[in-house]
């Protein structure tokens, strides 16, 4: 039997799931209507708007952490590209940033990007580039200290071609390792988008020189026509 992301039967009394359709108009691109439609009929997006959060990337979060279980409550967290806020949203309840659950660590969320967003209730926004000579040591004294997690969903502007932007968001992800390098306390976690493949090649190896473990995965959240997967690393062996 069919069921939506949150568990619940698609079928029974005689109803059905219908896909809405939706029709080229005059002016938009076919590659805009097709995206559309997809994003209509995406319960990703349907489930995003019902549960409050800013987007569908929200539930890549979810997932990631329900198998690495590096969100708990108590660790300081940095969310590099943090627009439009759904990374941080998942995690102020897990880390506990708003202190409500009675004895347990309270967490510290820390959301950086090149544009202003929002306030989200437990988290500290704030308008930066990360590759900016001195962001480690302005995110460190924000944080009052180090981070246990670094995590990132950025991805690089699409040219179209995929191998370029393939190599675009790899260097991407290489340079939000090197800024977890700095940031991350000893037995951190790093979590970052990458491509097809995986983190590939040179950043492969330096993860793996820099921490005890790496994984790439695909979770379920991501669209089965994406090239996308995410790498995460954890227990960080420190600084040189």
């Amino acid at each position: 039997m069919a069921k939506t992301p949150d568990g619940k039967n698609t079928s029974g009394r005689g109803q059905r799931d219908l896909k809405v359709k939706v029709k080229s108009a005059r002016g938009r691109k076919l590659s805009s209507t097709r995206w559309l439609q997809r994003q209509l009929n995406d319960p990703y997006v349907k489930r995003a708007k019902a549960e409050g959060y800013r987007g569908r990337a929200a539930f890549k979060l979810l997932e990631l952490d329900e198998k690495f279980r590096f969100l708990v409550p108590g660790a300081r967290v940095v969310d590099l590209g943090a627009a439009p806020g759904g990374w941080c949203q998942v995690a102020v309840p897990r880390v506990n940033a708003l202190g409500e659950k009675s004895g347990k660590a309270i967490g510290t969320i820390l959301g950086v990007d090149l544009q202003e967003m929002e306030p989200i209730a437990g988290c500290e926004l704030h308008q930066l580039d990360f590759m900016e000579d001195d962001a480690d040591e302005k995110v460190k004294e924000w944080l009052g200290g180090k981070a246990d997690v670094v995590m990132s969903d950025m991805a690089a502007s699409s040219s179209g071609h995929k191998q370029t932007d393939h190599l675009r968001i790899i260097a991407l992800c290489e340079a939000a390792a090197y800024f977890a390098f700095d940031v991350l306390d000893e037995g951190g976690t790093f979590v970052a988008k990458v491509l097809a493949g995986g983190a590939e090649g040179d950043l492969q190896k330096l993860l793996k020189q820099r921490f005890a473990k790496v994984a790439n995965i695909k979770p379920p959240a991501s669209r089965s026509d994406s090239s996308e997967k995410f790498v995460v690393a954890t227990g960080f062996r420190g600084a040189d």
